[in-house]
């Protein structure tokens, strides 16, 4: 297994929409240890591809291991199915967005589907911080930052911050 260096924005490969992993090979999952390897080492609780230099729908996450145990996911080729009306608002860090936690809305539950690194198809409910972390995975997927999600005035502090 091996760190990998974690892109910083304004990298444009942090911009670009993913493709989609076509098949689980020996490769991918190198490069699901890899990363994993590498949110530890953040240490972070999701990484995605695209953080990483690879433009594949694929993220990992542990929310809990700073906590307790670690219990790493590996999701591929995810799709949100179903998103909570609840929301809530919290700070939100990311790997590529080091040194600021904007404050962003996230549904407080989703329903995920994706499939796991032994080609099984999986639907699992997230709810809490599980559902927030998975929900930003997703959206570094489909080029989305964290700053993507702000009003205006709201990014012109963050980015503010983030170059200081």
């Amino acid at each position: 297994m091996a760190i990998l260096p974690i892109l910083t924005w304004p990298d444009r490969r942090l911009s670009r929409r993913c493709a989609e992993v076509a098949e689980i090979t020996p490769e991918v999952a190198q490069l699901a240890a890899d990363m994993l390897e590498t949110m530890y080492a953040a240490p972070g609780r999701g990484l995605a591809g695209p953080q990483v230099g690879a433009m594949l729908r694929l993220f990992v996450m542990d929310t809990d291991w700073k906590d307790g145990p670690r219990a790493p996911k590996v999701v591929i080729n995810p799709d949100i199915l179903w998103m909570d009306d609840t929301r809530i608002e919290g700070p939100e860090g990311c790997l590529s967005l080091p040194g600021i936690t904007p404050q962003i809305s996230r549904a407080t539950a989703i329903r995920l589907r994706y499939t796991g690194l032994d080609g099984a198809e999986r639907e699992e409910l997230l709810y809490g911080f599980a559902a927030i972390c998975a929900q930003h995975e997703f959206d570094h997927l489909d080029g989305i930052m964290t700053l993507n999600r702000l009003a205006p005035e709201a990014r012109a502090i963050a980015e503010k911050q983030y170059y200081l």
